[in-house]
């Protein structure tokens, strides 16, 4: 019994290889695919994991993610014709549905994200079950194109399926030439490549703008990381900021480094829903509307939403002010939260396995 699984981001890495693993030590076969793309083909080679590469990333125009998207898809039909899986995988890949589809494949897809609309209608009604958080309304996704039969919800946010029974490995602080015995703020900039985002999110970053006015003229007294999203956005995140800052180039063990963190900072969803659940104290200043699994961990207390600069530069201070105390405080209501939290892994892979018994 094969099963292939596809991911596009390093989140969607981290989550289905979890699953993939569970698979695995049950006796499946499993196969992985991916496509082209910076901080994917880092993470794949930090990770050690054995992938086929069909495609590459499409850029920030809808133009260049359409032409990307079907050239992706003749590759997969190419790979997936020839080992013809017996179900497929993947979070919320337009390319890993359609390619299903036309083989006549079973597709299953987890998606947390409603907000990026144009990927939920290409990937839900092609799917034959539809994994979500349970924060996430089923109504919602009936709007998007799911059946009320489809979907299946799991009582956790997707990190737990990666961070369950995690250990930080120190060698990123190394790497990253850090020391575990001065704070350190972690910031991470904004997805605005992204087809969702592309309507609403500046020109400018969001993020650049708090790290100077945090460091205008102040002694913070901690170090400061900032993690790009794109080649693209390194040269420029360094120019504009001043030289203490550490701008890696390379994509990171991002669980690691915010294990190791005092505050994180993030203009995105996946490292602020991360740092979260680790317990490290987080703001979010990402630039669209507020996401539904934002607003949850906002009501939950381990979030705060600042996007205008000198606030946020304010509620870091705040926290570097009060450190020991805000730790203290965030590491308890995550492990309470995440205490009644299952494995996502385990219900997909359990989920499988019913239907597609060895």
């Amino acid at each position: 019994m094969l099963i292939w699984l596809d991911f596009l981001t390093p989140k969607q890495l981290l989550f289905l290889s979890e699953i993939g693993e569970k698979l695995a030590s049950d006796g499946y076969d499993v196969m992985y695919t991916t496509r082209r793309y910076r901080e994917v083909d880092e993470l794949v080679k930090l990770r050690d994991i054995e992938v086929t590469v069909a495609g590459a990333y499409g850029g920030a125009t809808l133009e260049g993610k359409l032409a990307a998207s079907a050239q992706r898809i003749e590759e997969l039909s190419h790979i997936i014709g020839q080992r013809r899986p017996d179900v497929s995988l993947a979070f919320a890949s337009p390319e890993a549905a359609r390619t299903a589809f036309g083989l006549a494949i079973p597709h299953y897809t987890v998606n947390d994200s409603p907000h990026s609309r144009a990927v939920a209608k290409l990937t839900i009604p092609l799917a034959d079950r539809l994994f979500s958080p349970a924060v996430i309304p089923k109504r919602i996704w009936l709007k998007l194109g799911a059946t009320i039969g489809q979907i299946t919800q799991y009582n956790a946010l997707d990190p737990v399926a990666w961070l369950t029974g995690f250990v930080p490995n120190r060698m990123v602080l190394e790497e990253l030439g850090l020391s575990d015995s001065k704070p350190i703020i972690v910031f991470r900039a904004e997805e605005s490549f992204a087809s969702y985002l592309m309507d609403k999110a500046s020109q400018q970053s969001v993020t650049i703008p708090i790290v100077k006015d945090l460091l205008d003229g102040h002694e913070i007294g901690a170090q400061v990381v900032v993690l790009a999203r794109y080649p693209e956005q390194v040269p420029a995140v360094r120019k504009a900021l001043p030289e203490e800052v550490v701008v890696p180039s390379k994509a990171v063990d991002g669980p690691s480094l915010l294990s190791f963190a005092s505050l994180f900072v993030g203009a995105g969803g996946t490292m602020t829903t991360e740092a979260a659940l680790l317990g490290v104290p987080a703001l979010s200043c990402y630039p669209g509307e507020p996401t539904i699994v934002e607003r949850y961990l906002i009501r939950q207390g381990l979030v705060k939403r600042v996007t205008d600069p000198s606030r946020a530069s304010a509620a870091i201070r705040r926290v570097m002010a009060n450190l020991e105390d805000e730790h203290r405080k965030q590491a308890g209501k995550a492990r309470s939260l995440v205490g009644k939290m299952e494995n996502p892994a385990d219900v997909v892979a359990r989920s499988i396995g019913e239907a597609f018994p060895l």
